[in-house]
């Protein structure tokens, strides 16, 4: 049977995280829907529901429906927790489908935008703010 050469979706994440080898914060897998609001280069405002693939107290890796660009300002709203925080882009890769996994980190550290119970102990280092 042939070897399959193209990645599968969890490869793709798990290299997207990968990358990055220097990490400030610990990295968690959490899944958490979040309104995503953006100014797009046409200079239309949209927002868009997204979720959370990975999260940590300087941002995380985004599932999102629509192409972003790396540099763009965001801002982000946790459903859940109804918390708001801005950030920026860092990387944008086409994932399956149609959709974008969309790395970014926030303007501040804020370990309290993802609802987790017992974060990792980094997340509450000087700096961070809810």
């Amino acid at each position: 049977m042939p070897e399959n050469t193209t990645k599968s979706r969890s490869d793709k994440i798990a290299s997207t995280i990968e990358e990055r080898s220097r990490r400030r914060s610990e990295r968690v897998v959490l899944r958490v829907p979040v309104e995503l609001s953006a100014m797009m280069l046409h200079g239309k405002r949209i927002n868009i529901e997204a979720h959370s693939l990975v999260v940590n107290a300087h941002g995380g890796l985004l599932e999102v429906g629509i192409e972003m660009v790396r540099g763009q300002r965001i801002r982000l709203n946790n459903l859940k927790t109804e918390i708001a925080a801005s950030g920026l882009v860092l990387r944008v890769e086409a994932s399956e489908q149609g959709r974008f996994s969309v790395a970014f980190e926030f303007e501040s550290p804020a370990p309290h935008f993802w609802p987790i119970s017992f974060p990792p102990t980094d997340w509450s280092s000087p700096g961070a703010t809810d």
